[in-house]
């Protein structure tokens, strides 16, 4: 019923000028930000994330949704090109991106504004003109209802039509969802096993969609060795950023290459053993925690350190708890295939010391490729910088200098994707401008009279988006 109601509403959605689609995405995030206190309150009962990480979350979720708004509006994602061809008989090509239909989202536990039910996904493919229908995460289920509601009430009140956002919820209802065959793209953030296995089974429908699936990756940082100089900064950032949100994310940094004897090991090792303990999203995520750090130790890293036993409170959370550990292993060690280059989803990462900068590199370019990675350096004149930036250009999606990748920015020139595995498509990005694209596909309109054409390919071009004119 879901995708039958949106599948109605597609003709609608499609043909609303982006500035009304601005509008509807405006009144999503005024709905958020309305309804903050109950609404942060209910996601934290349900993740334990804590009222400030919330609550940024949300106030960040709601600015998402006005940027896709703005960014539907601005116009230039659509592409519009009109190509006077010259020659004896002359042709008019219209080129545009044009919205592709519904889209199924499933959304993350671990962000469960920014990348749950009205996140990234759902708001840019709304600005893209596709109804959209979300399949509820298990993690959060309440607070999925509670954001559905607010979002049918929301679009209903500013002139949406009925079906332009739908809600399931179930694992059965899940695959029914990619297989119905309304349905014209699906995205996807979360685990490399349930994104794969969406890939497979969309490929198996009698007519193939595309799977837009964000998964988890081991993403690389490097120290340069003069960015070395400075090894209680070094470990300090590290630290941090990997046990943000408790490792729950997916642009953590996994694995620090750092020169050997400059003294960032020992730094890490002492800054992990004080590191406050924590818990996981759900059980399963904290077995498989416990699990993929014992399978990293077997595979031959070495503890070390690992943060003191969590008190009471925390240990009998219901199984929930987790320690931040560091582990060290050998360059040797990271060969393709290996566990090692696995994504371990929680507070753990991989310390590599090296010799010389050229056996680093070379490590890097053995690594799965992943979303983010990061380079530290002296500053601008480390003679280090560029080689090591361009080892990362190759393996990942959007490299850092002198940060760490952890934050993702809802900006025009965000990329949040990577080569294969870390996305499915590795020419898709699910964070920024062009997010929206994921949900269009190129059209060219050859000849074709002004009435036939979309209105913003037409003359008059009522919607007033820019268009690129080329030829005679």
């Amino acid at each position: 019923a879901a995708v039958a109601a949106a599948a109605a509403a597609f003709p609608l959605t499609s043909a609303t000028p982006p500035a009304t689609r601005r509008a509807w995405l405006g009144a999503v995030a005024g709905a958020l930000e309305a309804h903050a206190e109950q609404l942060w309150a209910l996601a934290d009962e349900e993740t334990a994330l804590g009222e400030p990480r919330l609550r940024g979350e949300l106030a960040k979720c709601a600015a998402s949704a006005r940027f896709y708004g703005t960014v539907a509006a601005d116009g230039r994602w659509i592409g519009a090109l009109i190509d006077s061809v010259p020659g004896p008989v002359p042709t008019e090509l219209r080129r545009a991106q044009l919205s592709l239909g519904p889209v199924a989202v499933f959304g993350a536990s671990n962000f469960p504004f920014g990348f749950g039910v009205l996140g990234h996904d759902t708001c840019s493919a709304l600005a893209a003109g596709c109804p959209v229908v979300v399949k509820a995460h298990p993690a959060h289920p309440r607070l999925s209802l509670a954001l559905a509601e607010l979002a049918t009430e929301a679009l209903r009140a500013a002139g949406a039509p009925d079906g332009t956002f739908g809600l399931v919820a179930g694992f059965e209802a899940g695959l029914a969802l990619v297989d119905a065959p309304d349905v014209s793209a699906v995205a996807f953030t979360g685990s490399q096993r349930a994104g794969l296995a969406l890939v497979e089974r969309a490929a198996k429908r009698d007519r193939p969609i595309p799977v837009f699936a964000e998964m988890g990756t081991v993403n690389p940082v490097v120290v340069t060795p003069s960015g070395a100089r400075a090894p209680e900064q070094v470990a300090t950032g590290f630290v941090e950023s990997f046990t943000l949100g408790h490792g729950q994310f997916c642009t953590k940094p996994g694995l620090l290459f750092a020169p050997a004897g400059a003294g960032i090991r020992e730094e890490v090792g002492r800054l992990v053993a004080a590191a406050p303990p924590g818990w996981l999203l759900t059980r399963g995520i904290a077995d498989s925690y416990r699990d993929g750090v014992a399978r990293l130790v077997e595979t031959g890293a070495t503890v070390l350190s690992t943060a003191p036993d969590a008190p009471d409170q925390v240990a009998d959370a219901s199984g929930f708890a987790a320690r931040p550990t560091a582990l060290g292993v050998g360059l040797d060690a990271l060969r393709p295939g290996s566990p090692l280059l696995e994504e371990c989803f929680g507070p753990v990462a991989l310390l590599v010391e090296y010799d010389c900068l050229e056996d680093a590199l070379a490590a890097v370019a053995r690594l799965q490729p992943s979303l983010a990675g990061a380079v530290i350096t002296s500053g601008p004149e480390d003679p280090d910088t560029g080689r090591a930036v361009a080892a990362l250009a190759a393996q990942v999606g959007r490299v850092v200098v002198d940060g760490w990748p952890t934050g993702v920015a809802t900006s025009w020139g965000m990329n949040h994707g990577g080569p294969w595995p870390a996305t499915s498509r590795p020419d898709a990005s699910s964070v920024g401008a062009t997010a929206l694209l994921r949900f269009t596909r190129p059209v060219c309109f050859q000849d074709a009279p002004q009435e036939a054409l979309p209105p913003f390919l037409r003359d008059e071009n009522p919607w007033g988006l820019p268009i690129t004119r080329t030829g005679a």
